[in-house]
């Protein structure tokens, strides 16, 4: 494997002090609708509104940037970067897309880092990021499908194992897979790590069906956190191995756990956030009696507003 627990332990004591430990909320059956009781793990509290704070904060450390850095993304990774570069005082450019949605925009107007809006979703915004870095001699950072990124996500995955021990399913949204990649890494098919991916965004549930990462097209509410158009290959290995499978949930199904997170919990996810959920409030993944089952709630970069409508 690409990455595996001896990676994450390292980059569990690498982050120290960087990275908030974030709270799990426990819940009895019909929390949320569910009938089995759940235990949420609210990622989306860690700095910068998503886990991946974690993932940039274990690649800055760790990287020679003297001409700076450059990344891409929806919007979640790029305030993780943007959140990190600026506590440890490095130059960071970062690409979006037209998609991504105001309410991140306006966040990153906060940090000192130089935003480019470039093409119409995240695989442009890729593109661009890469003339840049090459004719700037910025170092790349790669939102999911860089080992070390992996093993700082991955820390998530171990905090949660600490915080409730013998879980025997966690619900996983994926985009690009890094979250996934790493969770499933340090489960290491000790629990069931099962992803969970909307219809139009499934990137790793082609790839799982076709045996390799394949081109998709990605649209729809979570396109902006889950949109990427091929799964990461590192990622990939690792799901291939620890990952059970990947489950599909629709857009007004997303909605709609975001709306009971917000009724039953008065948590602000958004949509990307919510997904895990969702395969439970819908009734996708259905738990077994006695099944303890983790659901990673991963985001909360959002217009508040929009959390009823």
């Amino acid at each position: 494997m690409p990455v595996g627990r001896e990676q994450i332990e390292e980059a569990a004591r690498r982050i120290a002090g960087h990275v908030r430990e974030t709270p799990v909320l426990e819940t009895g059956p019909g929390a949320f609708g569910v009938g089995a009781p759940l235990v949420l793990k609210l990622e989306l509290l860690q700095h910068a509104g998503s886990f991946k704070a974690r993932g940039a904060f274990n690649r800055l450390i760790t990287v020679e940037h003297g001409a700076g850095v450059v990344a891409a993304s929806g919007g979640n990774f790029a305030l993780a970067v943007a959140h990190a570069a600026a506590e440890l005082d490095v130059a960071a450019t970062i690409f979006v897309p037209e998609s991504t949605p105001a309410a991140k925009l306006a966040r990153l107007d906060g940090y000192p880092c130089a935003v480019v809006v470039a093409g119409a979703y995240y695989g442009e915004a890729l593109v661009a990021s890469r003339e840049h870095a090459a004719a700037s001699g910025a170092v790349e950072l790669h939102a999911f499908d860089d080992d070390v990124i992996v093993a700082g996500q991955g820390t998530c995955g171990r905090e949660f194992d600490r915080q409730v021990p013998g879980l025997d399913t966690v619900l996983v949204a994926v985009g690009g897979g890094g979250l996934i990649g790493g969770v499933a890494a340090w489960f290491a098919s000790g629990t069931r790590v099962v992803a969970v991916e909307p219809e139009r965004c499934r990137a790793l549930h082609e790839a799982l069906a076709a045996g390799a990462p394949v081109d998709v097209e990605v649209g729809g509410v979570a396109a902006d956190s889950l949109g990427a158009a091929r799964v990461g290959d590192i990622p990939f290995a690792i799901a291939t191995e620890h990952v059970e499978r990947s489950l599909l949930v629709a857009d007004e199904q997303i909605l709609e756990a975001r709306r009971r997170l917000w009724d039953g919990a008065r948590v602000v996810a958004e949509p990307g956030g919510a997904a895990a959920l969702a395969a439970l409030t819908a009734g996708v993944y259905e738990p077994e009696p006695g099944e303890r089952v983790g659901v990673l709630v991963c985001g909360a970069n959002t217009d508040p507003a929009t959390v009823t409508v």
